[in-house]
């Protein structure tokens, strides 16, 4: 945990690799990330269904993304001992409290879509002038 020396500058761990609270948001906040929480968020998906919803992703960028979910304590992946093998990912605890300040920012977005619309929209014709 940091001091509160190492709090007072809003933007310190940005600058450091080796800050362990940068590491985390750089997982937590990329996209296949977020869509897998999303998904995620009170249903166990199979590997494959989640590859199917996730539009884009590649069969290794979504194993790769499911095991650091899992290393972090986000997703629970459970095996069953059946031929073929099937696997199950949910969230854990810890990532259903995460789903839920996602969708806050979700709900931030989806609320404040025009007026952004709007800003970019004025800012192209300034930057074209």
């Amino acid at each position: 945990m940091g001091t509160a020396e190492d709090c007072r500058d809003a933007y310190q761990w940005d600058r450091r690799e080796d800050c362990e609270v940068r590491q985390i948001l750089d997982r937590v906040a990329d996209k296949w990330s977020l869509l897998v929480i999303a998904l995620l968020d009170r249903r166990v998906l199979r590997f494959t269904e989640l590859r199917r919803e996730i539009d884009g992703i590649s069969q290794r960028m979504l194993t790769v993304t499911l095991r650091q979910l899992e290393r972090d304590g986000l997703v629970r992946r459970t095996v069953h001992p059946v031929v073929p093998p099937r696997v199950d990912y949910e969230l854990t605890p810890l990532g259903a409290s995460l789903h839920e300040t996602i969708q806050a920012l979700v709900s931030w977005t989806e609320s404040h879509q025009q007026e952004i619309a709007t800003a970019r929209s004025a800012y192209d014709v300034r930057a074209a002038l």
